[in-house]
């Protein structure tokens, strides 16, 4: 049985090698996680019912410097009215953050943690490198990210040209 391998980057913000898991740097500004979350999308269709929201095509979500776009979003609202506890984004979903991007089949961002969890097939891109891996976690209140399953990096090497 192979356990996980947790890498700090330390280095230049450059992703390293990991059979299971690795820790880097996501994005070049930490989030400010009580900042308004702005969401466009094409439709919306709101259940009083169960306290969720449905936007459909071309969603995009915006909060401070990061942008989440996707197919379909649900947002679930907290207790209290009006609080957002969590936005479900599926269909393929794009997390920019300053100039690193990922993409994944789902995301889920729970806004009172300030945590984005994004699964199945993420590529991360930071400049010319490229991560993937089936999960990714990334903190906000830090700007990192963790990387969980099958873990492949991608390093460019730069020149002097």
């Amino acid at each position: 049985m192979i356990r996980p391998i947790l890498i700090t980057l330390a280095l230049a913000g450059l992703p390293a090698l990991a059979a299971a898991q690795a820790q880097v740097a996501f994005g070049s500004l930490q989030q400010d996680t009580s900042a308004p979350v702005e969401v466009t999308a094409d439709a919306l269709s709101v259940n009083q019912s169960d306290g969720t929201a449905l936007y459909t095509g071309n969603v995009i979500i915006a909060q401070g410097e990061m942008r989440l776009a996707a197919p379909r979003v649900l947002v679930v609202y907290a207790q209290e009215a009006g609080r957002i506890e969590r936005l479900e984004a599926t269909g393929g979903v794009t997390l920019v953050s300053g100039e690193e991007a990922a993409e994944a089949e789902r995301a889920d961002y729970m806004i009172e943690q300030g945590q984005v969890v994004m699964r199945g097939n993420v590529l991360l891109t930071q400049g010319p490198n490229a991560l993937t891996s089936e999960q990714m976690t990334v903190n906000l209140d830090d700007g990192t990210a963790q990387l969980a399953g099958r873990v492949r990096t991608v390093l460019q090497q730069g020149g002097d040209n």
